[in-house]
C-alpha cells in the first residue's frame, strides 16, 4: 500500500493536480462501469468535456504493478482537463495474478478500440486520444504510444477493427523494460525484489521466472516499450523522482528509477522520437514545464 501511495503521489504531481486546498467534491462520470469486453474489470468511467464540436480525450490507465488498483479518479486529476474541453476516461483492466500477460496491456487496448466505437455517442474526436497513467500504467501508456496499431480490419468483432493508437502520453514513474535480464543490468539487482516482474508472466516468484526465463522471454521483449521506439511514434512526457542513485536502493526505487527515463530519451533521441524526460536536478523539458502542460498542447493540436 504504501508503494501504490507512493505511486498516486508521484502521478499527482506530474500531472499538476496536487493541491494545498481542501479536496474538491467528487466529479461524478457521465458514463459509469461502462462494459468494453467480456471480464468485470473489463469496464470505463467518462467524464464528458463541454465545448463546440467533438472533444479531445484523456485516458486514464492506474498503477499498481498491474497487481493491483482502480480506476477512480479525483476530481483534482480530471478537472483541469475538463475546465479546458478535454474529456476524459479511466478503466480498469485484469490484474496479472488473475490473468498474466498479455492480459493487462491488451485489456487496455481494447479499451482504446471502444472507446473510438463510441466517438460519436460520446462527442469524441477520434483522432485526439491521449494516455496518462503512473508506474504500470505508464508502462502500458508507453507500449499502446510506441506499439504498431493493433487494429485487425478484417476481426468479426467490430471493436477489434479500430485502432488502438493514440496522439500523445505522458506518464510518471515508468517502466520502459520488464526484461529482468535488462533491468538488472541496468538498475542492480533490488529491482528484482519487485513482484511486478515475475507476477506479470504468471510466476509467483522471482526464482521462477529467472528459472523459466526462455519460456517468458518473448513477453518480456515484446511488453518493454523500449523495445519499439521508432522515429514514427506519437510524442511522449515521461516525469519521474530525483533519485538518480545506482544501484537502486530497494525494490520500490528500482521498479520507479529515473533510468527507465533516461534509456528510453537516449533511444528516442537516436530514433527522432519527440520524447521530452523530467527528473528533478537532472533533465528537463525545454518546452513543456510538466505533464498536464504537454496534454493539454498535444491535445489541443488542430
Amino acid at each position: 500500500m504504501k508503494l501504490l501511495a507512493r505511486t498516486c503521489l508521484s502521478l499527482a504531481l506530474m500531472t499538476g493536480s496536487l493541491q494545498a486546498a481542501d479536496p474538491l467534491p467528487e466529479i461524478k462520470p457521465t458514463q459509469a462501469d461502462v462494459s468494453y469486453g467480456p471480464h468485470e474489470r473489463n469496464v470505463i468511467d467518462f467524464w464528458k468535456a463541454e465545448g463546440d464540436g467533438p472533444r479531445p480525450l484523456l485516458v486514464f490507465i492506474h498503477g499498481g504493478g498491474w497487481t493491483g488498483g482502480d480506476k477512480k479518479q479525483k476530481a483534482e486529476a480530471i478537472k483541469p482537463y475538463l475546465d479546458k474541453g478535454i474529456s476524459c476516461a479511466s478503466i480498469n483492466y485484469r490484474l496479472s495474478g488473475q490473468a498474466p500477460l498479455p492480459a493487462p496491456v491488451h485489456d487496455a487496448a481494447r479499451a482504446i478500440q471502444f472507446i473510438r466505437t463510441k466517438a460519436s455517442d460520446w462527442n469524441i474526436n477520434a483522432s485526439r486520444i491521449a494516455l496518462t497513467g503512473g508506474s504500470a500504467g505508464a508502462c502500458t501508456s508507453m507500449w499502446l504510444l510506441l506499439h504498431d496499431d493493433l487494429a485487425d480490419p478484417k476481426a468479426e468483432d467490430p471493436v477489434l477493427r479500430q485502432s488502438t493508437r493514440v496522439c500523445a502520453a505522458a506518464v510518471s514513474a515508468g517502466q520502459t523494460s520488464i526484461d529482468p535480464k535488462v533491468i538488472e543490468d541496468w538498475l542492480g539487482p533490488n529491482v528484482l525484489k519487485h513482484r511486478m516482474i515475475n507476477m506479470a508472466v504468471g510466476e509467483p516468484t522471482m526464482e521462477g521466472a529467472l528459472k523459466n526465463y526462455d519460456k517468458h522471454k518473448a513477453l518480456y521483449v515484446e511488453f518493454s516499450p523500449y523495445n519499439h521506439v521508432d522515429g514514427k511514434d506519437p510524442p511522449l512526457l515521461m516525469t519521474y523522482g530525483g533519485d538518480m542513485t545506482l544501484p537502486s536502493k530497494d525494490a520500490g526505487h528500482g521498479i520507479h528509477h529515473p533510468v527507465y527515463g533516461v534509456k528510453l530519451k537516449e533511444k528516442s533521441d537516436k530514433a527522432g522520437h519527440e520524447c521530452h524526460l523530467i527528473i528533478p536536478g537532472t533533465s528537463k523539458s525545454e518546452k513543456y514545464p510538466n505533464a498536464q502542460a504537454f496534454l493539454v498542447a498535444k491535445l489541443q493540436e488542430k
